[in-house]
């Protein structure tokens, strides 16, 4: 942490220090630029995804991918987002209590959505798997990739809720609770993305 040490005056003298600008916004930036790392990961998937479908013989999809359990999870991880954005607003307003009640259930949704991938996981293998060909081996690595970074998320939410305080900290790290919510984010755009590419489309052709 950047900081400088202050002392005040008095016969004990006191040593506090005086938080530079940088310290609030060093961990929301690493955060955007690790995001951004992990845009490109995803970027790069869908490309191999596009590329792939140019090729008939080890492309095949005999039945579109269902949306019967897709569409309740894509409103499941919005439903998170919302909730997240309602934990940094009570937060904001030193409501911590409210707001550790709205990281829980953010939590909550991330697991249900990780339970229900599990089931869809059941229903699609019966039909196609990533050994038959190309189309199989992307499509179960994009949504398996979401659902580690899915995985990964909620560990960022366990380790925010085991801080003793949430933000602003005077110390490392400034704002987690912010950082997390960015990560969070994040990962429920993704998922948006996949299901209009990986799943809507295919059921409108």
């Amino acid at each position: 942490m950047s900081s400088i040490p202050v002392q005040t005056q008095g016969p004990h003298l006191k040593r506090t220090t005086l938080q530079l600008p940088l310290d609030e916004s060093r961990g929301s930036s690493g955060m955007k630029l690790f995001i951004l790392t992990e845009a490109m990961l995803f970027v790069m998937m869908f490309v191999a995804y596009f590329f792939l479908a140019k090729g008939t013989v080890r492309w095949q999809i005999e039945e579109a991918p269902s949306l019967s359990l897709t569409l309740p999870m894509l409103g499941i991880l919005l439903l998170s987002s919302a909730v997240m954005d309602v934990a940094e607003k009570k937060v904001k307003e030193h409501q911590y209590g409210h707001g550790r009640i709205a990281v829980l259930i953010t939590m909550a949704l991330g697991v249900l959505f990780l339970y229900l991938q599990t089931v869809e996981y059941r229903h699609e293998l019966e039909h196609i798997t990533p050994q038959v060909d190309s189309y199989g081996s992307i499509f179960f690595s994009i949504t398996t990739l979401h659902g580690a970074h899915v995985a990964m998320g909620l560990l960022m939410l366990a380790y925010v809720m085991l801080l003793p305080q949430f933000e602003p900290t005077g110390r490392t790290p400034h704002r987690p609770l912010h950082n997390a919510a960015l990560y969070w984010h994040f990962v429920d755009l993704v998922w948006v993305v996949i299901v209009t590419i990986l799943y809507i489309v295919p059921n409108i052709r």
